[in-house]
């Protein structure tokens, strides 16, 4: 349904022609039509299979481990950051490594806001109390870190390209005092008693967050961690394995004009349509690499125990999917063994084909668990796969 002032409108506050939004959820009420029914049918599957099936295997926090990393990147990336996965993982190994280091510090200050808030989600639904807390922590240092962390905004804002002025924005977010009531309905949304679908209200509620964008920064990268966030709280996730970020990367354009659709003609179907394929895309992919790393490793375990006389062959595999860049010196310091020890079950699984050098002068001692972060990086074509696929339901057109 396409309703200018549907979503609200835009309206002068004082010196400033910005945009007032209607609480959620949106009236006229959403039109749930056969290809919207059909979507959210296939969306809620496909997260059921994925979480299912992560929820079952043996070390579901070897799949949280890289979703995680993989959802800190894609988001950090959409908002201009240059740091890639193998930059993270080869920091975290090492911080001493040269690198990207203010792009990497914003995906590390991502994993640990997302770490925190999944911790308190036992004790504190999503909330402006928990975004506040996780918002001080994704700009606890770096880029960003100026600009009031775990604070909602004081100025007005707007989204438009680098360096241009409020008149010649895209979007002009609500002025403070309708920011503040924007806020209180999006938090009264969350809680409310109504019986939306939890992938609709994850929707509407990431829309509307961007809309507020009511923090100096950070809004894009918090607002796409709120969906996983709320989908554990929701029950839906027991694990925060859904990376949505890589879809919207991928469709970044596209992303963008729905969100600004919803605004300035209503149109909310075509936003929610567009969400849910995101959320078929992402989860069968996942889980694709979910099946392949739990191959992998269930190979490897068979393989070692038939080739590696150490008995530190089996704990060097859980070593590995945790850290899939490693010294000689991580590896005897993980396991508890020395450094020639070391040495010498590292050279055994170069030989089985589980380690590579990386090469270059200043990391020649350093190896990459290269079977896996083939996957993650495969994951990505996987999505490509999937969305071109004549068996997604959702179009983008």
């Amino acid at each position: 349904m396409i309703l200018e002032g549907r979503a609200g409108r835009y309206t002068k506050y004082g010196r400033v022609d910005c945009f007032d939004p209607k609480p959620l959820p949106p009236d006229p009420p959403l039109e749930i039509d056969d290809e919207l029914l059909a979507a959210l049918s296939s969306a809620d599957r496909a997260l059921a299979r994925l979480d299912g099936a992560t929820s079952t295997l043996p070390d579901p926090e070897l799949f949280v481990y890289a979703f995680m990393r993989q959802e800190a990147v894609f988001s950090s990336q959409i908002e201009g950051t240059q740091a890639s996965l193998d930059d993270l993982l080869e920091f975290e190994a090492d911080q001493s490594l040269p690198g990207k280091s203010d792009d990497v510090a914003d995906v590390v200050n991502y994993l640990g806001a997302m770490r925190w808030g999944r911790e308190q989600l036992p004790t504190l639904p999503v909330s402006l109390r928990l975004i506040r807390g996780i918002h001080r922590r994704l700009l606890a240092s770096g880029r960003g870190s100026e600009k009031s962390p775990g604070e909602f905004r004081r100025y007005q804002n707007w989204i438009g390209p680098a360096g241009c002025s409020i008149g010649e924005a895209i979007f002009v977010p609500p002025a403070i005092p309708l920011m503040t009531q924007a806020l209180s309905d999006w938090e009264s949304f969350l809680h409310s008693a109504r019986k939306t679908p939890p992938l609709i209200k994850c929707a509407l509620a990431h829309a509307q967050f961007e809309t507020i964008h009511p923090f100096s920064d950070g809004n894009g990268r918090l607002g796409r961690m709120i969906v996983t966030l709320l989908l554990c709280a929701e029950g839906i996730l027991a694990q925060p394995v859904l990376y949505l970020s890589l879809f919207f990367k991928q469709y970044r354009d596209e992303y963008y004009a729905r969100l600004q659709a919803t605004r300035d003609a209503g149109d909310w179907e075509s936003w929610l349509l567009f969400f849910l394929k995101g959320v078929i895309a992402t989860s069968r992919a996942a889980l694709r690499s979910a099946h392949r790393i739990n191959r992998l490793r269930e190979g490897m375990l068979a393989n070692v125990s038939r080739n590696v006389r150490s008995n530190n062959g089996t704990p060097l595999i859980g070593v590995l999917f945790r850290k899939p860049y490693v010294s000689n010196t991580i590896v005897a310091t993980a396991l508890g063994v020395s450094f020639p020890t070391a040495a010498k079950l590292v050279q055994e699984f170069r030989d089985l084909g589980y380690l590579t050098n990386i090469g270059g002068a200043q990391r020649g001692k350093w190896y990459a668990f290269k079977p896996y972060l083939d996957i993650l990086h495969e994951s990505v074509d996987d999505l490509t796969g999937v969305i071109d696929g004549e068996d997604l339901l959702v179009s983008t057109q």
